[in-house]
């Protein structure tokens, strides 16, 4: 599988052939490795400058990036919306080609615009890694949930998967639809009526409305937040209704496999989609989630930085 990565950007995993997703969790198994040693560095990206451009917030994603870069010994400049011209009403066109000016060689770019990260990967030479845009992609949350499920359970194909929650919001429930299924997966979707679309199921995704058929046979259940926020357009009576029709709780984790892996992207919201019990128990690998999303940014970052055109990419 060596020189199987040969893109300048990561932008969706639905634009990766299976062998390519296998590649960055391979990779990924070999920086988890850096993490674990007394000296957590190498000099893989010594000399590369990366700029993480965040126009919409994130902590969970900022910080792993930023210590992802740290530990690849790269140059690392942090740009918000709040203190970049683009609250003064520069395109982020071209706040990102005044970036690219200064030699930039990475951009990590979240952004709230669906599209934003294409946007400027067509149009730049830098590397575009999408951190999240809008409701269409989060490609390295989907990757670091993969493969904690394969470090796990030793395959992703075959395995029953269950994601609950807001899917029509959810750029992570859509990143992680495209990557199990090309990886072999089986992926049932569980929520609302009005929050679980049924277009999905011409990609051959199982859709249920009920919580307990979405949970029995699982090997995996991924629960989504549900934001507060979307209880203005009033997709579901009330919090406390969804929480007692789709919430993980101690009833209705009599319907779940005792080997069954508990995963959330976080932040949580406790005692909604799932209890703290459960959060917190032994079935849950939330936390290793976090840890291996660290090994798949340093394994994104390395590859992208890798086949840079034009660049020197030696290390």
């Amino acid at each position: 599988m060596e020189g199987i990565w040969k893109k300048k950007d990561l932008l969706s995993l639905y634009d990766l052939s299976p062998e390519e997703i296998t590649y960055i969790l391979d990779t990924a198994e070999e920086f988890k490795k850096v993490s674990q040693r007394k000296v957590k560095k190498v000099p893989a990206l010594r000399g590369k400058t990366v700029v993480n451009l965040f126009v919409e917030p994130s902590t969970r994603t900022r910080m792993s990036f930023e210590l992802a870069e740290q530990r690849l010994s790269a140059d690392i400049i942090n740009i918000s919306a709040e203190t970049s011209s683009l609250k003064k009403g520069e395109t982020l066109l071209d706040t990102a080609k005044n970036i690219e000016a200064l030699q930039v060689d990475l951009i990590v770019i979240r952004h709230s615009a669906a599209g934003a990260p294409n946007f400027l990967a067509k149009r730049l030479k830098a590397g575009i890694l999408n951190a999240g845009d809008g409701s269409h992609s989060h490609p390295t949350q989907a990757l670091l949930d993969i493969f904690t499920i394969r470090e796990k359970k030793g395959k992703i194909k075959g395995l029953n998967v269950s994601i609950v929650g807001d899917i029509l919001h959810s750029r992570v429930a859509r990143s992680n639809i495209w990557g199990l299924l090309k990886l072999g997966a089986n992926v049932t979707i569980a929520g609302p009526s009005t929050l679980v679309p049924r277009e999905f199921t011409q990609i051959g995704v199982r859709v249920c409305d009920n919580l307990r058929d979405a949970l029995e046979g699982a090997d995996v259940i991924n629960l989504l937040r549900i934001q507060h926020e979307r209880q203005q357009a009033s997709y579901f009576p009330s919090i406390s209704e969804y929480t007692n029709i789709f919430g993980l709780n101690k009833e209705s984790m009599r319907y779940v496999k005792p080997d069954a892996l508990i995963m959330h992207p976080g932040p949580i919201n406790r005692g909604v989609e799932l209890d703290s019990s459960i959060a917190d128990g032994p079935q849950s690998v939330i936390l290793e989630q976090v840890t291996n999303g660290l090994a798949i940014r340093m394994a994104a970052l390395f590859l992208v930085a890798g086949c840079l055109k034009g660049r020197d990419t030696s290390q």
